[in-house]
């Protein structure tokens, strides 16, 4: 269903089309919201498949695309990560992998966040003892790195130990990986035992530690269930026309984490209906499990385990357990679910608090829907860089930041004014070509209108601004710039508004706080993008700038002259006495760092 405007209002499948559309036409008994969703609709569109599996295969893939107003919208897409063992190597590598599986090898998960994985792998590597660096660091290595003399990694690189041993511990990271950690536990204890009774103390020790770090993970499993392979437990709550789906990874008989999921949908949206399209939408790009267990019947749980099973290629169950261990999981996780929607809408509820008090500072019709707040980063001029952060009614938005690498070589180095125009120039611009009929992201744009805009910065900074909304036009977005005090004090800002006095509030004020934190957050973004720009800057060798240099020539002329400012004043006999290095190269070498002289 399409409205006006060409935007898409909602995707949906039928087996019998004719009584589905006809459905719509019939002003009795309907939804509010199916009324509205009718009345907006300008023209339709209809794609026929083969099947009805395909069908709904199509429609999950549509709404993830579309995101059309009036479906159920899965809004956290992110991927999850997993635990990689790779086997394009003979000397495998255990790494943390998020994004497609190309890369071969054995991958362990999914894990419910970075920070799971990151502490399961510090642990992981204090048992087994395998290599995380990268093929190209493998190859250059001429000594063992920190992570052998913390005893991370058994340094195969310098050959401290054999192919064969290093084989047999690969063999059992994958084993503990795949649930088999009870019997490695057993064999361990027996070498320690082993190396205790032939007096090998030190062997034992190092056994034991990598013992007691076996038990270390064992024990943040806080739910286990033995018998499981793979599942996916997933519960929905709603409350306050909202829902929770609440979502635990449960791989070889461990819980890798859960993750909760708030989908965005219209307030008579059953639970069953919000897992029906979560379900769909979540797995269009992930590998689904071989059981997933729901808390709620799902009203063509058939017909989507069938598609999931042909999209996986492999036979996929749909259940929602009644009784035993599999109904205590699922009760957990609805637990989980409740807990968190609660959570969440107590968060909302204090958000809008904060946004009323913006509102009344700023003296505003309405509470903002969207901020978006301003800085500037850079040291003497170098690595200029501007940085947006949004907040709304959830929060902030974190999608939705964006950062603006200063791309006007005409700014005087450290022209705060000119990056500020120059960032709102180009963030307006876009913004009037890509949504201007102010439809906003609801209906499928990718941009959204700010209500209010606020700049780091005093009366200058809102100058800057000023002038661009007023050179494209702009009058219906509130600019306010928000400055510290005397001394950069917290708590003594000064805000400033066209056409008002610059005003402070007072220091213990709710909405004070929260404008500090808008302001901090974008701040920060600033200066962390700042410093990545700077530290990329940094790594990068001239070298690198040389048509025909790669990897294996770097390494060779950075051994012969010791570094890039080496290089530059070598002569160009000794550039062509470097193995690799031909004498056409050579010249082009030499003509980079001299050519200007």
């Amino acid at each position: 269903m399409i409205d006006s405007n060409e935007q898409i209002l909602y995707v949906g499948k039928a087996k019998n089309l004719k009584n589905r559309v006809s459905s719509y036409t019939k002003a009795n008994g309907q939804s509010t919201r199916i009324l509205r969703m009718v009345s907006l609709t300008h023209a339709m569109e209809f794609v026929s498949t083969h099947t009805e599996v395909e069908a709904l295969l199509l429609e999950a893939n549509l709404i993830k695309k579309l995101k059309p107003r009036y479906n159920i919208i899965l809004r956290d897409d992110k991927s999850f990560p997993y635990i990689l063992i790779t086997g394009d190597h003979e000397w495998a590598q255990i790494t943390k992998h998020r994004g497609s599986r190309a890369r071969r090898g054995e991958y362990f998960g999914p894990f419910a966040s970075a920070g799971a994985v990151n502490e399961t792998l510090a642990t992981f590597q204090r048992l087994f003892p395998l290599r995380s660096c990268t093929d190209s660091d493998f190859q250059t290595r001429t000594r063992p790195c920190l992570q052998y003399q913390i005893k991370r990694c058994s340094a195969p690189c310098v050959g401290r130990i054999s192919h064969e041993d290093y084989d047999t511990v690969v063999a059992e990271a994958r084993a503990f990986l795949s649930g088999k950690s009870h019997t490695i536990q057993q064999k361990l204890a027996e070498k320690m035992q082993l190396a205790s009774d032939a007096l090998d103390f030190e062997q034992a020790a190092v056994l034991r530690d990598r013992l007691k770090a076996m038990a270390h993970i064992q024990s943040k499993q806080t739910i286990n269930l033995t018998n499981v392979d793979e599942v996916d437990v997933i519960a929905a709550h709603q409350e306050g026309g909202q829902t929770c789906v609440q979502i635990f990874f449960i791989r070889s008989g461990q819980n890798l984490g859960n993750r909760a999921h708030y989908p965005a949908h219209n307030k008579d949206a059953t639970p069953s209906d919000v897992l029906s399209a979560f379900i769909g939408q979540f797995y269009d790009s992930r590998p689904a499990p071989k059981h997933i267990w729901v808390s709620h019947d799902l009203p063509e749980g058939e017909l989507i385990a069938e598609a999931l099973s042909i999209a996986a290629d492999k036979k996929i169950e749909i259940s929602t357990p009644k009784r035993g261990t599999k109904r205590e999981m699922l009760d957990h996780a609805i637990f989980n679910a409740k807990g968190a929607l609660s959570r969440k809408m107590a968060e909302n509820a204090s958000q809008k608090k904060h946004l009323e008090g913006v509102a009344r500072i700023f003296d505003m019709q309405e509470p903002p829907e969207r901020i978006e707040v301003y800085d500037n980063s850079h040291i003497a001029g170098t690595h200029q860089v501007g940085a947006m952060v949004v907040a709304g009614p959830e929060g902030f938005i974190k999608k939705a930041y964006r950062k603006f690498n200063i791309k006007n070589s005409e700014l005087a180095p450290g022209d705060d004014y000119g990056m500020m125009r120059e960032v709102l120039t180009r963030r307006f611009t876009r913004l009037q070509k890509e949504d201007p009929n102010r439809i906003g992201e609801s209906s499928g744009s990718r941009e959204q209108w700010p209500d209010l805009v606020l700049i780091d910065g005093g009366q200058g900074q809102l100058s800057a601004a000023h002038d661009v909304f007023r050179d494209l036009d702009i009058t219906d977005v509130l600019l306010v710039g928000i400055a510290k005090g005397p001394d950069r004090n917290a708590g003594r800002e000064r805000f400033f508004i066209q056409g008002k006095e610059p005003f402070s509030l007072p220091e213990k004020d709710p909405t004070l706080y929260f404008l500090q934190r808008l302001r901090d957050e974008v701040h920060h973004f600033a200066i962390t993008t700042h410093r990545a720009k700077r530290s990329k800057a940094i790594g990068k060798s001239p070298l690198d700038e040389i048509p025909g240099i790669g990897g294996k020539r770097k390494k060779a002329l950075l051994n012969r002259f010791g570094s890039a400012k080496g290089v530059e004043g070598a002569a160009l006999a000794d550039l062509e006495a470097v193995e690799g290095i031909s004498k056409a190269l050579a010249r082009s070498i030499f003509d980079f760092f001299h050519e200007e002289r």
